[in-house]
């Protein structure tokens, strides 16, 4: 066995360590979860502003969710409130979409984190493998949609019918593909499991 690890030289060794060029991709994503933190701060303080009578806060909010009326705002509204708590509840979501693709990634494809032990360790990273990883971030993906769905509901007078129709028929194109993306992986685990016992 060790003969032939050997005889391959220094291919397999370079292979392997190429798992690090994957490194600046989990860095840039870390960058944009930085963007996603200021860009939901900034809603958050727009937000706050409105609900003190800021005109100018409010306007930002209206374009920002593009949400229109016939009458002019002059100030916050249950729509627009729920609107804007749904496009932070989106951050939050794609945010924690984006932490299981760096820590999960990084942990499956790069390199072992040794986080065993740990108090902050996630639930999940205890037994993240690609399959597993693959079915919580279709999972993660639905949420989102979902989200983003109820936005266009909520907010269906500013949007054609053709928009609505094809959101939907979206979203349930990612429930679907999640579903069969969840069976086949528990077809694929199935004969290990019978080998178990």
């Amino acid at each position: 066995m060790q003969q032939q690890k050997t005889s391959l030289g220094a291919l397999p060794t370079v292979i392997f360590a190429s798992r690090w060029l994957q490194l600046p991709l989990y860095i840039g994503l870390i960058a944009a979860q930085a963007v996603y933190v200021f860009h939901f701060w900034v809603e958050l303080v727009h937000l706050l502003e409105a609900a003190f009578g800021n005109k100018e806060a409010l306007q930002m909010l209206v374009t920002s969710i593009g949400y229109k009326s016939d009458a002019p705002l002059t100030s916050l509204n249950e729509t627009v409130i729920m609107l804007v708590v749904l496009a932070l509840i989106d951050v939050v979501m794609i945010s924690n979409l984006l932490i299981m693709v760096i820590i999960g990634g990084y942990e499956t494809f790069v390199s072992r984190m040794n986080l065993e032990g740990h108090p902050d360790q996630p639930e999940w990273l205890s037994h993240v493998n690609a399959s597993v990883l693959k079915v919580k971030l279709a999972t993660a993906i639905i949420g989102i949609s979902s989200i983003h769905l109820l936005k266009t509901f909520i907010n269906a007078g500013n949007y054609s019918d053709k928009v609505l129709i094809a959101q939907t028929v979206i979203h349930v194109t990612f429930l679907l593909s999640a579903m069969a993306i969840a069976y086949t992986d528990r077809l694929m685990s199935a004969p290990h499991q019978d080998d178990a016992h």
